[in-house]
């Protein structure tokens, strides 16, 4: 285990409680406006900390090459959904971070001052797995009555509630089970939910125990969009070193997930069999779901697609007070994207 992958493994929760002083180092000059350009010179001695979940960026860049080309300092440290990766960045223990759209809505409620700077699109959401014991759900209606695991502020929760719609229930015609993601799948082992979604590479660790069963990709394929993005501070764009230095991790992230692209069998061996623990098959099945992954343009076609996240979570009167999506972009990094996409030969739209 490389020395970057031990400090992820133990920095999550000693980076919330002693974060002030953990990001952005190396920075001089003074703050930018964040409607100005962005800063492209790096100073040395400048450190980005990165929030992961399940190594995914860190075996990315490492396996692609793309972490050796980095001119600053990354410590990587592991999360496991939104809400803890929100904390962190509350806590100025994080610079960047990887997770699914709903950490936009969340952040925008809680008046938190986290950006979105890059958007990542594939065809493979989020999966339904079903309990051993609820093995007769085995349609979105038969959801009715049932408990469901729910996690608020991540993209479970907007999977559950367009679930709900596309079987004509609302809220109240299920038992939403609060709880935190990484305890959905004892729970579904436990029997003390019905049913709950899950991301890759979760679900199939889940789909190995005795009993476990999921509803078929015809149900739920439109549940998810399979967008994910990559988001920074208000805070850490303002300080000129740490801003140049998201500006060219931005792009470097953009060619580590264009590389695995390229080199399917290479990042099934990196990352679902040596990082994850998964079969070979497993990997190949997950990358067939998930398609090309393809890199949107940070422009009012993106926004408008939040906004409409925004409005199926309101509509479902989970939204505690109306926010416009627009606020959570900062549009200046759609440059970065353009240009490395177009360096590169990757693609903005899905295939």
């Amino acid at each position: 285990m490389s020395r970057l992958r031990r400090a992820g493994f133990t920095a999550a929760v000693a980076l919330v409680l002693t974060a002030v002083t953990a990001c952005g180092s190396g920075s001089s000059g003074e703050s930018p406006s964040l409607d100005g350009p962005l800063p492209t010179e790096v100073p040395v001695g400048t450190k980005l900390v990165v929030a992961d979940q399940g190594e995914r960026q860190q075996v990315a860049l490492e396996a692609s090459g793309q972490l050796e080309s980095l001119l600053f300092e990354t410590e990587f440290a592991t999360f496991q959904g939104a809400p803890s990766i929100l904390e962190a960045f509350r806590a100025d223990a994080v610079d960047v971070a990887w997770a699914g759209e709903i950490m936009a809505v969340q952040s925008l409620v809680a008046d938190d001052d986290v950006q979105v700077v890059a958007a990542l699109q594939t065809d493979n959401g989020l999966n339904l797995g079903i309990a051993p014991g609820a093995s007769d759900i085995g349609s979105l209606a038969d959801l009715k009555g049932r408990r469901i695991g729910y996690a608020e502020g991540t993209s479970q929760q907007a999977f559950v509630l367009r679930a709900l719609d596309k079987a004509g229930l609302s809220v109240d015609d299920v038992q939403l089970t609060p709880m935190a993601l990484p305890d959905f799948p004892d729970a579904l082992r436990s029997n003390q939910i019905d049913a709950a979604p899950m991301s890759e590479p979760v679900f199939s660790r889940y789909m190995q125990n005795p009993g476990a069963t999921a509803l078929s990709r015809a149900e739920t394929a439109d549940l998810s969009d399979g967008l994910s993005y990559l988001y920074s501070s208000k805070r850490a764009l303002s300080d000129p070193a740490t801003a140049a230095a998201i500006r060219s991790y931005v792009a470097s992230y953009v060619r580590a997930q264009d590389w695995i692209n390229d080199n399917r069998d290479a990042w099934i061996d990196a990352y679902f069999v040596t990082s994850q623990g998964l079969t070979a098959a497993d990997g190949a099945r997950i990358l067939d779901a998930a398609g090309k992954t393809t890199f949107p343009r940070l422009d009012e076609n993106l926004v408008a697609t939040e906004q409409h996240i925004v409005d199926v979570i309101d509509a479902a009167g989970e939204l505690p007070r109306p926010v416009e999506a627009a606020d959570a972009f900062d549009l200046r990094f759609d440059e970065v994207i353009a240009t490395t996409v177009a360096d590169i030969g990757a693609g903005h739209d899905r295939p």
